[in-house]
């Protein structure tokens, strides 16, 4: 909780120096209880340097530093903290450093866009709308500039910067083929659009960012653009903001000055279906050009004389996708598996990762934990391995003050610890259970984790095969558990009393041994089975020196030399077509 505090004064404090005004979608946290000066200071200073780099790199060396999901997810957080800590304070103006080289303002402000994070945010903005429709385009993945033309001339081309100031691009952009050097009219003509690189059937999904914007961005700041670079560079136009205030009007007239890419990439749309199937054929589709989401926008919009260097109320981004992000890790929890595994969990803030919400995500092992060196209040960069699987990648912002790093002790588990419920062993003791009971042990029908749980949580639990001993009655005596039930649950337990040894012994936690060699391996009496040697095992295919030795441990054990005694005597063979000797194999998770 403390370290939570920290972050949120400090994520506070940058909002007033860098994050942009977002429109709802942050309203109504609850803010957590304040820390002490010293440690607000020490965080600020952290965490001032990490986001100047970031936006140092961004906006004026064309580098990214971290993924945009990771950097949109921590200005969401800033965001957030502003409103819930200062409710009351003016609006920032800036979102990007001013560098020394930014000399030239812009005719009109450029205003950004407001990042919304999901689908029922974008819902939420698409119904405050009063008109429809509305429009869509895809978000360029490029470099913003205003270009401007006086007396049908390109007068100037001036680099995004701070949205007010920015650098002198003119002597670049006049070498780029698709910016016209003349329009066909000398009325003023202000356009404010995005420098791409371009590509050939650039497909967004597969393809990702292939470091376009860099690419522009570092051709632009050299003082030398050759013929053969400008020809690489595109320009798409999404404003005009001295045009004409009508949108389809705008849209003619840019297609008539030279710029028809404006048109064919802009969509009506009515509905938040449309917007989500226009965004999922863009991110699919073959393009001229990377992209990393849509935008959505008034067609009509106030004029240009009227805006600022912040987010507009009138137009927003919906990103990709994201493939990264950053999230807060509350805590770490470390489970115990039915082997002695043990594996550390991150409990996460949730957040969207591809578009599916992301609350825990696993460490790996102890030794990656350690080597990750992940504590509560961290604040991590999270991706997804496989496209499926999310993982951590990295610490991004460290919690100050930063919890001990405390490794529980792996000696304390194994394959043979907690064959009963004592104290420390419910969690290996339930993974058990489960696997006992799973189509791979002895496949009980209906009878899940959920069961064992419940099962030991009223009492009636105290060893492996306890559940041998219960009656429909006490089944009854669960809550929520009705006749019907308790029913099942008894003729799953009688059904696996039937199973072969073999699916008991594996049921048990047997190592596992080729399917090959089963019949074989496992065909003798439960006396030669505990009095074979690891030598021994070993002259079967497929069993190595560990194999063999985790064998002779298991037959050895006390506690399974106790529950091999009580298995069923009556025949090994089940009932013929209900049985097989094959346990089901493990599913893949």
């Amino acid at each position: 909780m403390k370290a939570r505090a920290i972050r949120c004064v400090i994520l506070a404090w940058l909002c007033l120096a860098g994050a942009s005004h977002s429109h709802g979608a942050d309203a109504g946290v609850a803010c957590p209880p304040g820390t002490d000066q010293a440690s607000r200071q020490q965080s600020y200073g952290a965490l001032t340097r990490q986001l100047r780099a970031w936006d140092e790199a961004y906006y004026q060396h064309g580098e990214r530093l971290v993924d945009d999901g990771v950097y949109d997810e921590a200005k969401r957080r800033w965001r957030r903290w502003r409103r819930c800590l200062q409710p009351d304070a003016p609006t920032a103006t800036q979102s990007t450093p001013v560098s020394a080289r930014d000399e030239l303002e812009h005719p009109f402000a450029q205003t950004g866009l407001d990042k919304l994070p999901d689908r029922r945010a974008v819902g939420e903005w698409l119904s405050r709308q009063p008109d429809r429709p509305l429009w869509i385009q895809p978000k360029i993945d490029g470099v913003a500039v205003t270009l401007v033309y006086r007396n049908g001339r390109l007068q100037r081309a001036i680099s995004r910067g701070d949205g007010s100031m920015g650098q002198d691009w003119t002597a670049a952009v006049r070498r780029i083929e698709s910016v016209p050097a003349t329009l066909a009219t000398d009325e003023p003509v202000t356009l404010q659009g995005e420098l791409y690189l371009r590509l050939t059937d650039h497909v967004q999904a597969r393809d990702g960012g292939a470091s376009a914007r860099s690419r522009v961005a570092g051709l632009l700041n050299r003082h030398q653009l050759t013929a053969s670079e400008a020809r690489e560079i595109g320009f798409f136009a999404w404003a005009w903001p001295d045009g004409p205030r009508a949108g389809e009007e705008r849209l003619q007239r840019l297609t008539q000055l030279g710029f028809p890419d404006t048109a064919s990439y802009t969509q009506p749309i009515d509905r938040l279906s449309q917007v989500a199937r226009w965004r999922d054929h863009w991110y699919h589709a073959a393009l001229p050009f990377a992209s990393d989401g849509v935008v959505v926008k008034r067609p009509e919009r106030p004029p240009g004389a009227t805006w600022r260097a912040e987010p507009p109320s009138w137009s927003i981004a919906w990103k990709y996708p994201a493939e990264k992000t950053l999230a807060v890790v509350e805590a770490i929890d470390v489970s115990v598996g039915r082997t002695g595994r043990l594996t550390p969990v991150a409990r996460l803030e949730p957040v969207l990762l591809d578009d599916r919400e992301v609350g825990s995500v696993s460490l790996g092992s102890l030794s990656q934990w350690e080597a990750l060196d992940v504590r509560p209040g961290d604040e991590v960069e999270i991706a997804l391995a496989g496209a499926t699987i999310p993982r951590v990648e990295r610490v991004v912002i460290p919690a100050k003050p930063r919890a001990e790093l405390t490794l529980p002790d792996e000696t304390r588990y194994d394959a043979l610890s907690c064959l009963t419920p004592s104290a420390g062993c419910r969690e290996q003791f339930l993974a058990r259970l489960a696997w006992l009971g799973g189509k791979q042990g002895l496949d009980m029908a209906g009878v899940g984790p959920a069961t064992w749980s419940a099962l030991m949580d009223a009492g009636l639990i105290d060893g492996l095969l306890s559940w041998r001993s219960l009656d429909i009655g006490q089944l009854q005596s669960l809550p929520g558990v009705g006749e019907a039930r308790a029913q099942q649950w008894i003729e799953a337990f009688r059904a696996a009393e039937a199973r072969s040894r073999k699916r008991w012994l594996v049921a048990l936690g047997m190592p596992p041994v080729p399917k090959a060699v089963r019949q074989s391996a496992l065909a003798a009496p439960l006396p030669i089975l505990r009095a074979r040697s690891a030598t021994a095992w070993q002259t079967f295919p497929g069993i190595g020196p560990v194999r063999s030795e985790q064998l002779v441990r298991f037959f050895h054990d006390a506690t399974i030399d106790e529950l091999l005694t009580a298995l069923p005597k009556r025949g090994t063979s089940p009932p013929q077509g209900s049985e097989t000797d094959e346990p089901h194999p493990p599913k893949t998770i």
